[in-house]
């Protein structure tokens, strides 16, 4: 140590200093400052085991000098290596460790770093965004193809520097509801329906269905409830509630027949107003479930118009409003599940079943009292009438599509019967022949359709089919199933000759048949 301060031109300690510096030294065996030795992967046979069978290491103490003041050091010696030799004039190990407690120069900051760092992610994200927007990267192509209410147009560069504009058609609302229920729903009307107290029936005959059942609506007043109506002096009751919509400025209204089915007097109530209307019903039609009302007013009334439900796709959203349980004018939202149902609706009350045909199946959210309001697009068009839903699902409802409902409404403005499709039919009840049914009827035959019953009057029974006859086969052809019989027959067209190959009491037999019509036989036996 003497050396050492002779060395940096320190002048010798005092005597006494000295003596302390000693004592001092020897009296701190143990220093305060401390640090674990390397790690050790083999243990020394000293070292103790711990209590879960791993080697315990106690720490290394290594003695630490506290550093004793430091006198400014020449300007010379800093320049020299920390790791240079004794000769070459470098620091000595002693004072090469006292330059690590030195904290009089100020630690390097790494905040400029850090902000040139943000400041060029910023630049090459901005050019990133800058040239995607100019080249329509991230832009879908129908957005760039399809129009919308309100399109935008976009300038693009050329090549030459300058900057044609090119018209890009981009949706604006494209998925805005409330838009549609702004145009929309001024046309879509409250029905309320009353019946005589002598003639008072349930207000929803089809409720018990286990399968379907419509949207009526419960009764819109207590059971005690009356209302005078039509200058009748007999108190009237409430039936049920639906809805419908406004489709010509003069007050034609399209709804479902089931809605006012058997109703004496139906009253009608637009949005905002609390005085009702009283409807007339100008025609109506069973087989379809369609109803044109009129009501009369001094000034025009709000119309939605009918859309085209063939251009619709799968997947496409559509907008309901109607007024379920009675809550006037409740929107709900949801998309196309498919197209052309076909369910059946059992009749009551000695009526007949009600056969519905290429249905739209929507998810939309509809209950009873929704029956005969509209079912829109995103474009505000009619393009269906709720109708129907299922009563052991949830999102599994139907309406009429606008196809039908065009066909058919300028014949029930006018008060005219709608033209009825032909239907092919032979009028016999089909079943398939089983193993057991062949059994019981006594037969080998294995394949075919068997008769179950026969229609009086239709061409089954003109051509003489009977009872328990098995029908193997037409025009030679053989049809297993009477699925595949009745596809045959419904693929043919009305007044067609077929020729029915049939199976009776083990003998074969020929029997001529001339295809008919469902609807055409009908009528003709109400006639009767």
């Amino acid at each position: 140590m003497d050396d050492q301060r002779k060395r940096f031109g320190y002048p010798d300690e005092e005597p006494e200093q000295k003596q302390k510096q000693e004592e001092s030294s020897s009296s701190n065996e143990s220093s305060y400052y401390y640090s674990y030795g390397p790690f050790r992967s083999i243990s020394n046979d000293n070292d103790s085991e711990g209590r879960d069978g791993y080697r315990q290491m106690e720490p290394q103490q290594v003695e630490v000098t506290a550093p004793e003041p430091v006198k400014p050091v020449p300007t010379g010696l800093t320049r020299q290596s920390s790791g240079g030799g004794g000769q070459g004039g470098g620091l000595p190990d002693n004072a090469n460790r006292n330059r690590n407690w030195n904290y009089s120069s100020k630690p390097r900051s790494s905040f400029k770093s850090l902000f040139l760092s943000f400041m060029a992610g910023v630049l090459v994200i901005s050019g990133l965004m800058f040239a995607a927007d100019r080249t329509n990267m991230f832009t879908p192509e129908a957005a760039l193809s399809s129009g919308g209410d309100t399109p935008v147009t976009e300038s693009q560069p050329t090549n030459s520097g300058g900057a044609t504009p090119a018209a890009v058609s981009i949706p604006t609302n494209a998925n805005d509801v409330s838009s549609v229920v702004d145009q929309a729903s001024p046309s879509v009307v409250l029905i309320n329906t009353f019946v005589k107290s002598s003639n008072a029936r349930s207000a929803n005959p089809y409720g018990n269905d286990p399968f379907w059942y419509f949207f009526g609506g419960g009764r819109s007043g207590s059971e005690g409830s009356e209302s005078e109506g039509s200058g009748n002096d007999e108190s009237l009751r409430a039936q049920g509630i639906g809805s419908g919509f406004i489709f010509d400025k003069e007050g034609y209204i399209l709804t479902n027949e089931h809605v006012i089915h058997g109703a004496d007097v139906i009253q009608v109530t637009l949005q905002g107003n609390k005085k009702p209307y009283e409807a007339k019903l100008l025609g109506s039609s069973y087989e379809l479930d369609l109803a044109v009302l009129k009501i009369e007013g001094d000034e025009d009334f709000p119309t939605v118009a009918l859309g085209d439900s063939e251009a619709l796709k799968v997947g496409e959203w559509l907008v309901a409003i109607g007024n379920p349980q009675g809550f006037d004018h409740t929107v709900t939202a949801g998309v196309l599940s498919s197209k052309e149902r076909s369910i059946e609706i059992p009749g009551t009350n000695n009526e007949a079943d009600r056969n519905y045909k290429n249905l739209l199946q929507t998810d939309a959210s509809i209950n009873p009292g929704n029956s005969g309001g509209p079912l829109l697009n995103l474009k505000g068009e009619v393009i269906g009438m709720n109708v129907a839903v299922s009563s052991q699902a949830q999102g599994i409802g139907f309406a009429i599509p606008s196809s039908t409902i065009k066909e058919a409404v300028d014949y029930l403005k006018n008060g005219q019967d709608v033209p009825k499709d032909p239907v092919p039919f032979i009028g016999a009840e089909l079943g398939t022949v089983t193993s057991q049914i062949a059994q019981q009827l006594g037969t080998d035959v294995t394949e075919g359709s068997y008769v179950n019953s026969v229609v009086f009057g239709s061409p089954a029974y003109q051509a003489d089919l009977r009872q328990y006859d098995i029908i193997v086969g037409v025009d030679g052809q053989k049809y297993p199933t009477h699925l595949d019989l009745i596809e045959f027959i419904q693929s043919k067209n009305v007044g067609d000759d077929i020729t029915l190959n049939v199976i009776r009491n083990g003998k074969q037999i020929d029997l001529p048949l001339t295809i008919g019509d469902r609807n055409e036989f009908e009528q003709s036996q109400q006639r009767r």
